[in-house]
């Protein structure tokens, strides 16, 4: 076997290991904060799992033997999220219909008994809400199935499934609901211009939490007691005051944590930053139910998170030492703001859940952890660029292992658009890096976690200047010496693997080849095609497609199908209806009649997320020995 072979042969199969090192995440915890549920893929699929919590104090990395996990059995698909009643009743989950992108809920009891779906089916979206605080009912919400059909949210009796009518709105979601459930808070609105209300329940009335149009948008809000002892401000109506807390970028420069005191009658106070972060964003943010201690997860230095504690009663917060890992990708706090259940990861280990002691400000390791591979892990630079524009950009740049100088490399782009590429594990990354193939992972303008202005410079006409920002990466990375000139291909996943096609069709001659992984090859037969929610949704950030409809057309990959002279591999879910699989097959059907090189992996079983281990290895297999012919001198 040639050097080069056995190279990519060891890249496939530490591929291979990586994306079967298994993770946890999306943790709940009971009441007493003796139990943990969680998600899991260490069967090869994500399923849910049940486990005791180990006490605090340990030596934290697990040299203690960790309570063994249980799974509860809900079927053959996919468990997204899953939530513990505040009664630990009951466990409500969100399971991915066949895979695909439309999820149904259920309950189970923690110990697996009475399972039962409660809304959704294979043709209707169902998503989970909160529980209500007694732990005695459920929220879900379940969108329009056609256009312009409005999404009702329901109140579910978790032992009988009858379900109460909520709350009506365009794209609602419930985000909380106070103690005597006489308050909720709903999240309506289209990307990028969420906007929250609350709807006091017993005066049939809704008022906005903020200014409304405003700019920007409110990702997460919630309600909790005021502060004890809190004056009476003047004009305020008697009865119990809250405070609500946000976390919103609406008239500021980055998403921080906002509060503002609620009474009744829609009595709203002067709203305000509390601890404010000017060189972060606010991407996490929980409560005990005492609204004392707040738990806020930082985005700071480029994708690297920060855990900090604030009290809400003085507003001093505390950022906490010795976080086990360089990306939190969710964390809550308990009821009663003893203990925090936080799921971390880094480039070198996927994805495992940690407990904080918050009063020791103690680590524990909480849940078993996958061997380490048996490869040395590339650690990822963080690299500064400027669009062609000027624009400041960031990426995470994957150099070989013993690299030496210019060669092969690949441009890879998340989606979203509003995603952030971060230091989080990817198997695809490092095996390419370990076939010899560097990769520089960009964050484009469109990319969460750089502001408010930064994520809305890509919208409807700003598309084009996008598609500059990844020439100048492909620039960048010649400049660099990393990258051979004529030897960098380009990837991406669902709008990432939109703009691999754009970059194909509209800029030829730049790249050697490209992956589209999910990605829309024309705007218009995405709208016609998608999810009715997904659609309505979309049109601040690409564009209305009868207002905008010559735009939408002359950004369409489809359109300028005949530049594609480069090879292309085609990649998507066959029950995507997130971007649907005709916006594959189109695109390959063109590409063939016009006598072009094209290749479809069509991954079946699954939708917009890949979450089976079958079909990630797949998918990285067929990448890798793609690229390495692609890119190969």
């Amino acid at each position: 076997m040639r050097t080069e072979d056995r190279a990519l042969a060891d890249a496939v199969r530490l591929g291979e290991e990586l994306v079967d090192a298994w993770g946890s995440w999306a943790p709940t915890l009971s009441p007493d904060c003796t139990r943990i549920a969680f998600v899991s893929d260490r069967t090869g699929s994500p399923r849910l799992f049940v486990q005791n919590l180990p006490d605090s104090g340990g030596d934290g990395a697990g040299g203690a033997a960790l309570p063994e996990a249980r799974e509860v059995a809900l079927g053959d698909d996919p468990v997204v999220e899953v939530e513990w009643s505040a009664d630990g009743g009951w466990l409500a989950c969100a399971v991915a219909t066949g895979g695909g992108v439309r999820t149904q809920v259920w309950v189970v009891r923690p110990d697996g008994s009475d399972a039962r779906r409660v809304a959704g089916s294979t043709t209707v979206h169902a998503e989970l809400g909160p529980w209500t605080r007694s732990g005695h009912r459920l929220s879900v919400s379940v969108p329009g199935e056609t256009a312009g059909e409005p999404t009702r949210a329901y109140l579910v009796d978790p032992a009988s499934g009858e379900m109460y009518a909520l709350a009506t709105g365009e794209l609602i979601s419930v985000l909380d609901l106070s103690v005597d459930e006489d308050h909720v808070v709903l999240r309506d609105g289209q990307r990028g211009r969420q906007f929250c209300v609350v709807v006091d329940r017993v005066a049939d009335a809704d008022h906005p939490l903020l200014p409304y149009p405003a700019t920007g948008s409110t990702d997460r809000a919630f309600v909790r007691p005021a502060p004890p002892g809190d004056p009476d401000p003047p004009g305020r109506p008697a009865g119990p005051p809250l405070i609500a807390y946000l976390a919103t970028d609406a008239g500021l420069p980055r998403r921080q944590l906002v509060a503002i005191p609620l009474g009744p009658a829609g009595w709203r106070g002067q709203s305000g930053v509390l601890a404010p972060r000017p060189d972060a964003e606010l991407e996490g943010l929980d409560a005990d139910d005492a609204g004392r201690t707040l738990l806020c997860v930082w985005n700071v230095a480029g994708g690297r998170s920060e855990l900090e504690l604030v009290d809400a009663w003085t507003g001093k917060g505390e950022v906490v030492d010795g976080l086990p890992g360089a990306v939190v990708s969710g964390a809550l706090l308990s009821r009663d703001g003893s203990t925090a259940l936080v799921a971390v990861e880094g480039p070198e280990r996927p994805r495992e859940l940690w407990r904080l002691d918050v009063a020791s400000r103690t680590w524990t390791l909480a849940t078993a952890r996958p061997a380490a591979p048996a490869a040395r892990l590339v650690s990822p630079t963080l690299e500064f660029l400027h669009g062609r524009d000027g624009l400041p950009l960031t990426g995470w740049l994957y150099r070989p292992p013993g690299w030496t100088g210019p060669g092969p490399a690949v441009l890879s782009l998340h989606g979203g658009p509003e995603a952030q590429e971060r230091p989080t594990f990817n198997p695809q990354h490092q095996a390419m890096a370990a076939a010899g193939i560097a990769v520089f992972a960009p964050n484009v303008r469109g990319s969460s976690g750089f502001g408010r202005a930064f994520v809305h410079a890509d919208d409807v006409h700003g598309r084009r200047d996008a598609f500059d920002d990844v020439l100048a990466c492909e620039d960048f990375l010649v400049r660099l010496g990393v990258a051979e000139p004529g030897r960098v291909a380009v990837t991406g996943r669902s709008y990432g693997g939109y703009l691999t096609l754009a970059m194909l069709a509209f800029h030829p001659g730049v790249f050697a080849g490209g992956v589209d992984i999910c990605g829309m090859s024309d705007l218009h037969t995405f709208y016609r095609d998608t999810e009715p929610w997904i659609a309505a949704a979309a049109v601040t950030k690409y564009g209305d497609p009868a207002r905008d409809w010559t735009l939408l057309r002359a950004l369409s990959p489809m359109q300028r199908v005949e530049n594609i002279d480069v090879p292309v591999l085609v990649v998507h879910g066959e029950l995507d209806t997130n971007v649907p699989y005709g916006e594959a097959t189109q695109v390959v059907d063109a590409l063939r009649t016009l006598g072009r090189r094209v290749e479809l992996l069509t991954l079946h079983g699954e939708g917009h997320e890949y979450r089976r281990a079958s079909s990630r290895r797949r998918l990285l297999g067929a990448m890798l020995l793609f690229l390495d012919d692609v890119l190969d001198p």
